[in-house]
């Protein structure tokens, strides 16, 4: 359906539009939206987010636009940052993978080797910072932190993974399903239905599953690799992330609870909407009725029809037996064996 026209297409515009508006490359525009540089608006016809016009005036009225905002979405690999830094490429990476630096994006090279890139933004105020100068500066890496390289650590991808969670938080809004939702798609499957008994439930979930970046075609190996760098693996990180969901999960169902998770039990008995039909007049059914002459006539206006002919259907006539001839008004025929033939 087309939306065209309606007061918030006249109030907002498409990402494409803000991206030619702001004089971004897409992948900035994406990294700007993420960081709450840009803030967008949902679509009123259920599409993706889109951008108020007063949002982008707002950016291009600023100072030092658009070198300032392009700056601060400006993302380094290793050796870039290290220069940055002042430091070897090598201490980069010790500290990195030490967790000190956090990556903002990552993506597969041809080689299938995983490239972290970081905002230049951040490693510059990492390296301001007084504190940091001796991870910097001294000649060996502190002992702490060879001690864990050793053991072989690596919090790159739990770096992102936590710093990811936040963006899609921060895109779900106000909607308490798709803040479980982005909590949820970083875990295993396994983790989410063990967390999310009611498939009912998962089925919501999964209607606001998150778009998560794409590396490869699905089923590759470089898809497949990038899937295990977005799930979370660590025991403590998998039990916070489960610890988060369950939290998240329990104010979904608070405020939008699934369609008919809470619907009462249905009444014995009748429906309740459908009328009964009214009792057929005269004696009692198990009686025979006297013997009647073939004079006798029905009521005026049923038409030769019985009384209750307006009335549910009665159950078709089993097959084999001959039908009946239309009983007089406000009777009913008795109800005879299949072996005799009713008196005439």
């Amino acid at each position: 359906m087309s939306h065209t026209g309606t007061t918030s297409d006249r109030l907002t515009c498409a990402p494409s539009r803000a991206v030619r508006e702001l004089g971004l490359k897409r992948v900035e525009f994406d990294l700007a939206v993420n960081l709450g540089l840009i803030r967008t608006v949902p679509d009123e016809g259920g599409g993706g987010p889109r951008v108020a016009l007063a949002e982008i005036e707002r950016l291009r009225s600023g100072d030092g636009f658009p070198d300032v905002l392009r700056d601060r979405v400006a993302t380094v690999g290793t050796t870039e940052g290290a220069k940055l830094m002042g430091v070897a490429p090598t201490r980069f990476t010790s500290l990195a993978r030490y967790g000190l630096l956090i990556p903002v994006k990552f993506y597969l090279n041809r080689y299938r080797t995983v490239v972290w890139l970081y905002l230049a933004e951040e490693l510059r105020q990492f390296a301001a910072e007084g504190s940091h100068a001796r991870l910097l500066t001294a000649r060996r890496t502190p002992s702490e932190i060879r001690d864990g390289l050793k053991a072989g650590m690596d919090r790159r991808p739990r770096n992102w993974r936590g710093r990811h969670v936040g963006f899609l938080t921060r895109q779900a809004g106000d909607d308490p399903w798709a803040r479980a939702a982005a909590v949820a798609c970083l875990l295993d499957p396994a983790d989410v239905a063990d967390i999310v008994r009611d498939p009912r439930e998962r089925t919501r979930l999964a209607r606001c599953h998150p778009r998560l970046p794409a590396h490869g075609a699905p089923g590759s190996p470089t898809a497949e690799l990038a899937e295990t760098l977005m799930t979370a693996s660590e025991p403590d990180e998998v039990a916070w992330f489960r610890a988060d969901l369950a939290h998240t999960l329990e104010a979904a169902r608070r405020h939008h609870p699934v369609a008919d998770a809470l619907a009462p039990a249905p009444q014995a008995g009748p429906d309740p909407l459908v009328p009964l039909p009214a009792p057929a007049a005269g004696p009692d059914l198990l009686v025979p009725p006297p013997s009647r002459t073939r004079s006798a006539r029905a009521t005026p206006g049923s038409g030769g029809r019985p009384a209750h002919a307006h009335g549910p259907h009665p159950s078709p006539q089993p097959a084999g037996l001959a039908s009946p001839k239309a009983p007089a008004a406000g009777r009913m025929n008795p109800v005879v064996p299949h072996h005799r033939r009713p008196a005439r």
